[in-house]
């Protein structure tokens, strides 16, 4: 992505400038039946994902994105790339997160037959721990930072699925920016309003817009707006000149909102900079907000609540999606 050389098997990062990969669509024909759009995916090991509902509030659209068979978005990313992984042979996977990329890398691992290690921090506890645990993997606590967990799973003698440095992970989320488009009738909408911390969703996101742009399919590009926190927000600050120093540990209600210093910023801050905004908001925005979504019978995260925060608080004209990313239930 950041000096045009290939990919050569299943490294990681480029030997010739270290930055990540991305599976290249441009001159893909666009398909209507969407998985036809990852031809590169001969055998799908699916759980039911993909087609979450997409439903009108007043002047908006909530994509319900959590209904994803581990309740995230992220099942789109695990559905793509441990397909690709299984078909490549690989049959033991090591992957750091105690959230829901360890959850839905987990499931889709053990539906697939592999050897799961999830590496997480030693302070990590709660729902999602025990949601990984439940789909058979194996669970690695790591003493020290963040950096120092995703090093160990890197470290580790199973083959890396990093959802963070895969590109067939990122690749996988182009599916949602085509499906809010059909279920808007093949229309493109005005905004799409993203919770954002490493930056997995955004740029899947914005691949899958930019297919359709460059197929004909939609005459414009939305505008993406990234929502973070005021306690993480390496990208808002980026954008917008906000002056930003990242917490020795987040303490924020937005808990999958972690990311303090992401691998992919410089390709995020691209895609920003020419085609949406940044909002940041705060704890107090994001609980009033989780507490009227679940009024209107919508139990998400709070990191999922950010983007009806961010709505609130930018009211644009147009058209706008809101993507809730997280089921609730986790967290109860």
């Amino acid at each position: 992505m950041r000096c045009g050389k290939e990919r050569e098997g299943l490294e990681l990062r480029c030997k010739r400038c270290g930055g990540p990969f991305k599976v290249e669509v441009e001159d893909l024909p666009f398909s209507r039946s969407l998985r036809d759009n990852f031809p590169y995916i001969k055998s799908w090991i699916s759980l039911g994902e993909w087609n979450t509902p997409m439903i009108k509030n007043g002047e908006i659209y909530f994509k319900l994105d959590f209904l994803n068979p581990t309740g995230s978005y992220k099942d789109r990313g695990s559905v793509t790339l441990i397909s690709y992984l299984a078909e490549n042979g690989i049959n033991a996977i090591s992957e750091d997160s105690s959230g829901n990329a360890g959850a839905s890398i987990a499931a889709y691992g053990s539906a697939a037959g592999m050897l799961v290690k999830i590496f997480v921090p030693s302070t990590a506890r709660g729902n999602k721990l025990k949601q990984i645990e439940s789909y058979g993997a194996e669970v690695v606590k790591v003493e020290g930072s963040r950096e120092e967990v995703a090093k160990a799973a890197e470290n580790s003698p199973y083959y890396y699925a990093s959802h963070v440095l895969q590109p067939q992970f990122r690749d996988g989320i182009r599916s949602l920016a085509y499906e809010i488009v059909r279920d808007l009738g093949w229309r493109v909408p005005d905004n799409v309003f993203l919770p954002t911390s490493a930056g997995t969703l955004l740029l899947g996101v914005f691949e899958g817009f930019r297919h359709m742009f460059n197929q004909g399919i939609i005459a414009k590009i939305p505008n993406i707006i990234a929502v973070q926190t005021e306690q993480v927000m390496p990208l808002c600050s980026k954008v917008k000149g906000i002056k930003y120093t990242p917490p020795e540990k987040v303490t924020s209600i937005a808990d999958a909102l972690v990311s303090t210093n992401p691998f992919l910023l410089p390709e995020m801050v691209e895609v920003i900079r020419k085609y949406g905004d940044c909002i940041v908001v705060n704890d107090e925005e994001i609980l009033d907000s989780w507490k009227e979504l679940a009024r209107k019978g919508l139990l998400v995260e709070y990191s999922s609540a950010t983007v009806y925060s961010a709505y609130k608080k930018s009211k644009p004209e147009g058209l706008s999606v809101l993507v809730l990313t997280g089921s609730g239930l986790k967290a109860l």
